[in-house]
């Protein structure tokens, strides 16, 4: 019977990919956002992209957002054979998320996994289920530290890099889907709108890429992604820009403030990595909490500066 599985949850996943993104509203209770991710989250070009169109929008919102994503991170646990070249194994969110829920106290968090969980090989019905376990206990612990959570299904992997694990992911983002109607979770589809967007590009233009390495992102891809999430809030008027630039480019000093908000982001990410601490080696030593915070006020203050 397992064996099934794959082919109803990929013909579930085109009926649901007809359907619009929901009007979600960020309560006004929610003042900390936290993002949850591998490297593609830690990069953090999509984050950036959404804070900032957030920021000019509703400055009066006073949001904050924080990025602890981490390279190499899988919500199911799982290494491939010899992963890294044997440096290391693949760091686990099942290590650090209590102490990332205690820490930072999030209000909101948003989670992107997949990419890394079905560690690049064909598809199979126990790394499936290791991950669809990792994203059920990732829900529950957001909810019980009394957080809300959203779910990102995982960006689009390149076929060309890999058909097999191209259809893993497809697999593992309809499931994800599926979850807006068997449970209830608030789940954004980046995967299938990436899909769809480089297959048309493509027609085009054949050398046309949206990861160079097929996993992550370039400025466009990191666009489309964030340009999901600002669909999912509602904010349809950005369905017109091709890129952040043009997104943020009818806007007063857009350019300035995306280019402040990048330079903070970067400071705390690595301040509350460092903090709340990993097994990833090779990261970057962040400043202490107070030192990045008072760093990150200097910054808003010429942020508001901006937006006057």
């Amino acid at each position: 019977m397992k064996r099934f599985i794959p082919v109803v949850i990929i013909l579930m996943g085109l009926l649901f990919n007809g359907y619009a993104q929901s009007d979600y509203k960020i309560s006004e209770n929610v003042k900390r956002i936290v993002f949850l991710g591998n490297s593609i989250t830690y990069s953090g070009q999509y984050i950036s992209y959404i804070e900032a169109y957030l920021t000019i929008r509703y400055p009066e919102k006073q949001l904050e957002f924080i990025n602890v994503g981490l390279p190499s991170e899988t919500v199911s646990g799982l290494s491939e054979p010899n992963h890294a070249e044997g440096k290391f194994v693949r760091p686990d969110l099942h290590e650090r998320l209590e102490r990332v829920l205690s820490q930072i106290k999030p209000d909101l968090v948003f989670a992107c996994y997949g990419m890394n969980d079905g560690i690049y090989m064909p598809f199979d019905d126990t790394r499936f289920q290791k991950f669809r376990e990792g994203i059920n206990w990732l829900h529950e612990q957001v909810i019980q530290s009394g957080a809300s959570i959203v779910h990102l299904t995982p960006p689009v992997f390149d076929e060309r890099k890999g058909k097999a694990y191209s259809n893993v992911l497809d697999i593992y983002s309809d499931w994800l889907l599926s979850c807006r109607y068997t449970t209830k979770w608030e789940v954004i589809d980046i995967h299938w709108p990436m899909k769809k967007y480089l297959e048309d590009r493509r027609v085009a233009d054949s050398s046309f890429v949206l990861a160079k390495d097929g996993v992550h992102p370039n400025e466009i891809g990191h666009w489309k992604m964030a340009e999901q999430v600002l669909l999912f809030l509602g904010e349809n008027n950005i369905i017109k820009a091709d890129d952040a630039t043009a997104a943020l480019s009818s806007f007063v000093n857009g350019k300035s403030i995306l280019k402040l908000i990048q330079e903070r982001q970067a400071i705390i990410k690595d301040a509350w990595l460092t903090s709340t601490g990993h097994k990833r080696p090779g990261m970057k030593i962040g400043l202490s909490i107070n030192d990045a915070y008072q760093k990150a006020e200097e910054i808003d203050a010429q942020i508001k500066k901006l937006l006057k």
